[in-house]
């Protein structure tokens, strides 16, 4: 057996169901092991962007990880913008890249580089390995770390000597670190703080976005008189009818800064401190006001959700407290379409247990609102604001739950990124209706122009906001990768494209002129 055989089937033994590979030259053992030891699903990816979104959509949905495989630095360096976003929305996932041989790296042949310096910013855990014995038990161990605690990216480079050299075989699955506990100390001292009556808000993030977090929340905010609110983009959060209808924090600092300005006490639940997503003049960094306390309950790593009920069992809630969304019963849409009537339609049409990854942008601000009295279903946001996540999340988001309808709700601009997704789509025959929001802009660009006192833009700055000409044509570029799709202007047509996508088995696009 050689070492690329012994990672496979390591991988395989500890849990790993998928690969996610656009491989080159350096790969071609481990490709070869794909077959030898069976049991690792392998979906192709036209460029490493997708591998990299589809790992990170598969994992949020899956709870396990992915792996992906990755040709060289450069490959991987295609991938990392998708890692970045994977790594602040804990996603676990094990990178394996091929490296030149150990003895050819003197060399410096063309594709040779610093994979290592590549990796760490995107990485919780990096190893290189050195002798084709070794590669089972680097990947027992990359596995184990992706999977510690909330998750995470471990990559794993393996030159190409020690995939094709003589291996001992493979090695048993290593002990997983699960999320750390909250001590009782922590919940009683929170507690103590809510009790005072002080004004609170309560930002939720991590494992409290699922049902029982959320359920749990809505106690506290009941007892205690908290407001409470999701991070601006959660990797993944439960919405819909009979769930707690929490708005996200906001966006712009500005609306940040509003919402906190008479708050003394913030709680963190499985969230991080709210801080502007950029600098800008005249704004902090961070975003809470001075005097404002901040409790850490719980850090991404550890059980929110626990702590959230032993929380809400310290205040004295009752079991059912807190508001719960009742289902609505959305009005159809007419005319042309906007923001409202397409988030409305599609509130309105999206089935029960639908999974939405939310790349809309601009175009998508209502659809969330609204989607809150929506027949349930999980939403998945751009975490790291590394554009481009939105087609491939949706492709392994499908893969993961292939008994959902995925909704990829899209805007046109990030789309553009990695719309090779596509082909991913038609090749595995994917359940996943592609919603593109097209305004023939970076919409987000143009706001902030404004929003740094530019009112009147010159034909420089409107060239690098606008997308036409020429006109993007959605339709034709999805049927050139397979799948079928129509172009609509009204509400009407997308609530009949938005049904036949629904009804029918596999990927469909449908590009709403806004």
């Amino acid at each position: 057996m050689n070492g690329a055989e012994a990672l496979i089937r390591t991988a395989a033994g500890a849990g790993v169901e998928i690969c996610f590979a656009n491989p080159g030259t350096t790969e071609m053992h481990l490709v070869a092991a794909l077959d030898a030891a069976p049991g690792i699903r392998p979906v192709l990816a036209l460029f490493e962007g997708v591998v990299t979104g589809a790992a990170d959509g598969y994992a949020r949905l899956a709870g396990k990880p992915a792996l992906t495989l990755l040709h060289l630095g450069p490959g991987f360096a295609n991938g990392i913008a998708n890692l970045h976003n994977a790594r602040r929305a804990h996603s676990p996932i094990v990178n394996v890249i091929g490296d030149q041989a150990t003895w050819h790296l003197a060399a410096d042949a063309p594709l040779t580089s610093d994979i290592e310096s590549l990796a760490r910013p995107v990485s919780r855990w990096v190893r290189k390995t050195a002798t084709p014995a070794e590669l089972a038990g680097d990947c027992a161990d990359a596995v184990a770390a992706a999977r510690a605690g909330a998750g995470g990216v471990a990559t794993l480079i393996v030159p190409a000597d020690c995939a094709w050299g003589d291996a001992p075989g493979p090695v048993t699955a290593k002990r997983v670190e699960p999320r750390a506990q909250v001590e009782g100390r922590a919940v009683d001292g929170v507690a103590a703080r809510l009790r005072s009556g002080a004004p609170a808000l309560l930002l939720l993030g991590g494992d409290a976005l699922g049902a029982r977090g959320l359920a749990a929340a809505a106690r506290v905010a009941a007892k205690s008189g908290a407001r409470c609110f999701l991070g601006t983009f959660p990797a993944r959060v439960e919405r819909g009818a009979g769930l707690p209808p929490f708005a996200k924090f906001p966006y712009f600092p500005e609306q940040g800064v509003e919402l906190l300005s008479g708050v003394r006490e913030l709680v963190l639940a499985g969230a991080v401190e709210p801080v502007a997503f950029f600098g800008y003049p005249k704004l902090p960094s961070r975003l809470a006001p001075a005097g404002c306390h901040i409790s850490v309950l719980a850090g991404p790593d550890e059980d929110a959700s626990g702590a959230l009920e032993a929380l809400a069992d310290a205040l004295g809630a009752k079991p059912d407290a807190g508001v719960r969304a009742a289902r609505e019963s959305f009005p159809e849409a007419s005319g042309k379409l906007t923001s409202e009537t397409l988030g409305r339609t599609l509130a309105r049409l999206q089935p029960e247990g639908a999974v939405v990854v939310d790349e809309a942008a601009t175009s998508g601000a209502q659809w969330f609102g609204l989607a809150a009295g929506a027949a349930p279903h999980t939403v998945l946001s751009l975490t790291g604001g590394a554009i481009g996540q939105g087609l491939p999340n949706a492709v392994g988001a499908a893969l993961a739950r292939p008994d959902r309808r995925v909704i990829a709700f899209q805007a046109d601009g990030s789309g553009m990124y990695t719309v090779q997704s596509l082909w991913t789509m038609a090749r595995e025959r994917l359940d996943v209706t592609v919603l593109v929001c097209a305004n023939r802009a970076y919409r987000i660009l143009k706001v902030e122009l404004a929003r740094a006192d530019i009112s009147s833009p010159g034909p420089a700055a409107r060239s690098l906001t606008d997308l036409q000409p020429p006109e993007l044509d959605f339709v034709s570029l999805a049927r050139g990768l397979g799948v079928p799709g129509e172009r609509v202007e009204t509400a009407e047509q997308l609530a009949a494209a938005l049904a036949r996508s629904f009804a029918t088995p596999g990927p469909m696009l449908v590009e709403a002129l806004l």
